[in-house]
């Protein structure tokens, strides 16, 4: 088959043209809340040994060179590739990022680590300043000069660009692929746009950020969970490379997912529909298909005021794809992660379901595990038929006594049709960055995102970000 070899220009337009006035206040102040509940989870990404291990691995393996961003939490220049790919990696380790229903996966984390790494690289003294404690040696942050309404419209940019991406792929391949896929080459528009590349070469990096991004078969991920996640580490670290090989000339093959004229529907409406509203805020660091389960279950046990001990063992009925999330006794923070009768289970036993839930000793809990080993978990028909736009669970709860308690359907919270408020999303970033950084950094970093849209510049946020976590464990 030949694919198309044709010059998006519309397309092409919207990701270099599209600035700040050209995007309705409401929308970039969906942008603005994404990137806030990003940094959150990032910063609690860093407690993880996944997180660990990855900036190992860049700080031996990444160095910079003519060029060089940020290890953003953390401290030394490394390549932009390495940045992007450890930024991703760690806000992917947390698992509590923003997601897409249609694409069955993950935006933001990919968009923000390389816009972040793109910008860095970009700035003067990305080769030579050297960093001390928040930032390089000077007054001043080098990403100062650069314009936070900016940032919120090319994060935005990336949003829209990553997630059309998203929707083409699925609608062009049978396999379901990780996030990384299609975020690679909404990375490489991004840095085609950093980066000011022609037109010509914009479509030479798009298409090779779809080429060579991580085409990684998501199913085997969830059933058998480990530290590779959503590729989304390595759809950045793929996107930011093939901006900066196409600005040196490197050709790649037609992005298919752009350039099909059978998929002109996908980007028709660009600048029109904004696909950034259409995104979902996760309340808990686990599988988002888990999350209906722990909805309904935390609705019977507050409704009846149970505690763990009067539950004998609880009935889970859900869609086909949650129901393969079957670890009951994790022994990683991604086994856990992608569970469904483990996080169902501590979100009874605690009544929460937090970064704590699902690291250290939460794993050896034993009326958690109780809870999760007598767990069973069904297929339902309706569940199934509604699945991807809907995601469906209903418990029914056994107690002790001889009851027998039910829920509703119900579906994850922070979906886009009821989405999480601000105040839901400002108390879920402090939980989630708090034990990471602190009290006094996290509200730092929290004024730091609103002062972006409010007139400031990058470099406070990034002088923020430039450090390490003092109480981290990893």
């Amino acid at each position: 088959m030949a694919y198309p070899n044709r010059l998006p220009a519309d397309v092409i337009a919207f990701v270099h043209d599209t600035g700040p006035g050209d995007i309705p206040a409401s929308v970039i102040d969906t942008t603005r809340r994404y990137l806030l509940d990003l940094v959150g989870v990032w910063a609690a990404g860093r407690m993880t040994d996944l997180s660990a291990i990855v900036h190992r691995y860049v700080r031996s393996h990444h160095g910079a060179g003519e060029v060089g961003a940020r290890l953003w939490f953390d401290g030394p220049l490394v390549s932009p590739a390495g940045s992007a790919f450890a930024a991703a990696s760690t806000i992917d380790a947390i698992d509590a990022h923003d997601g897409h229903k249609i694409t069955k996966g993950h935006t933001g984390v990919h968009q923000l680590a390389g816009l972040l790494a793109f910008l860095d690289a970009q700035c003067p003294s990305s080769a030579t300043g050297t960093l001390a404690g928040g930032g390089v040696d000077s007054d001043r942050d080098r990403l100062d000069a650069v314009d936070g309404a900016d940032v919120l419209a090319s994060l935005t940019v990336g949003y829209e660009f990553a997630t059309r991406a998203g929707v083409a792929l699925h609608a062009t391949v049978s396999d379901y692929h990780t996030s990384g896929a299609w975020g690679a080459v909404g990375v490489a528009a991004l840095g085609a746009r950093v980066l000011k590349l022609d037109a010509v070469t914009t479509f030479e990096a798009m298409g090779l950020g779809e080429y060579v991004g991580p085409r990684s078969q998501m199913m085997r991920a969830i059933d058998h969970p480990t530290m590779v996640k959503d590729g989304s580490g390595w759809g950045a670290m793929a996107g930011v490379s093939a901006a900066y090989l196409a600005a040196d000339g490197f050709t790649g093959a037609p992005a298919v997912t752009v350039c099909d004229p059978a998929l002109d529907h996908v980007w028709s409406d660009l600048g029109r529909r904004w696909m950034v509203d259409e995104q979902y805020l996760k309340p808990y660091p686990v599988c988002r298909w888990a999350q209906p389960a722990v909805e309904a279950a935390l609705a019977v046990v507050r409704r009846h005021s149970l505690s763990a001990e009067e539950i004998d063992h609880i009935e889970v009925f859900t869609f086909h794809e949650a129901a393969r999330l079957a670890t009951r006794r994790p022994a990683t923070t991604e086994q856990a992660q992608y569970s469904l009768p483990f996080p169902v289970a501590a979100a009874v036993c605690r009544g929460q379901l937090g970064v704590t839930e699902v690291v250290g000793q939460a794993l050896q809990d034993p009326e958690i595990l109780r809870l999760a080993d007598t767990m069973t978990v069904m297929e339902d028909d309706g569940h199934n038929s509604a699945f991807p736009a809907n995601r469906y669970a209903r418990v029914r709860v056994h107690t002790v006594d001889g009851r027998l308690l039910e829920s509703a359907d119900h579906e994850p919270r922070g979906d886009p049709e009821a989405p999480l408020t601000d105040a839901e999303v400002r108390a879920k970033f402090h939980q989630m960055a708090v034990p990471s950084i602190g009290v006094d950094r996290a509200k730092a970093l929290e004024q730091a995102v609103d002062d972006l849209a409010q007139g400031g510049s990058l470099g406070p946020l990034a002088a923020l970000l430039a450090g390490r976590p003092e109480p981290v464990s990893a």
